[in-house]
């Protein structure tokens, strides 16, 4: 079957993306086509700027468009009160529960000796600076996914932090996130469970 190369380098790339298979994106390439130019001029516009428009927030690295994110500069959130995720996708979800009054850190990944990911390839040092530098009794709580390496992460973290900061307490988020799964999936229902239902590490 002859397809236009335009529409092939398209759904390459669409195909790229996460749970877009090859069929939807053949069938998002298509679509496309159909829409308004002014529309696609938009759309390929959005995603130019993406990178260049966003930025890492210098104290919890969650993506932001200044230097420092909102979270981190609203003096009613709880800096003593730290939760802790693999990517900034999942503080979405944590965000419209509405049940977290904290702060944030992004790792942007987690410990895998596999894919020779350790330590000093995510921001895991920054967290035990950060925690250092508030001292006294700081809540982290450790929302890593409930994985292999999620978990391997989370205990680095739990050992890191009773090293430095002895008077920190460590938790893991409490029943409610089914092993295997993947926090941006989750509802804010469920989300709110696992907080509140948090243990210590």
């Amino acid at each position: 079957m002859y397809i236009p190369k335009a529409v092939e380098e398209l759904s390459m790339y669409l195909n790229k993306l996460p749970g877009i298979g090859p069929k939807t994106a053949q069938r998002l390439a298509y679509y496309m086509l159909y829409m308004p130019q002014n529309e696609l001029e938009s759309f390929g516009q959005a995603i130019s700027t993406l990178k260049k428009k966003t930025s890492l927030c210098s104290i919890c690295h969650n993506v932001t468009e200044s230097s420092v994110c909102r979270v981190c500069t609203d003096e009613s959130r709880d800096e003593r009160l730290i939760l802790v995720v693999e990517q900034a996708i999942e503080i979405v979800p944590f965000e419209k529960s509405g049940t977290f009054k904290g702060r944030y850190h992004v790792l942007h990944g987690v410990i895998n000796p596999l894919e020779n990911i350790g330590p000093e390839e995510i921001f895991l040092e920054d967290l035990v600076s950060r925690v250092a530098a508030i001292g006294g009794e700081t809540e982290v709580i450790v929302a890593t996914n409930p994985t292999m390496e999620g978990e391997a992460t989370a205990m680095y973290i739990a050992k890191r932090l009773k090293e430095d900061s002895p008077s920190a307490k460590v938790t893991r988020l409490g029943m409610g996130i089914p092993s295997g799964a993947h926090l941006e999936y989750a509802d804010e229902i469920t989300l709110g469970h696992a907080l509140s239902g948090r243990r210590g590490l």
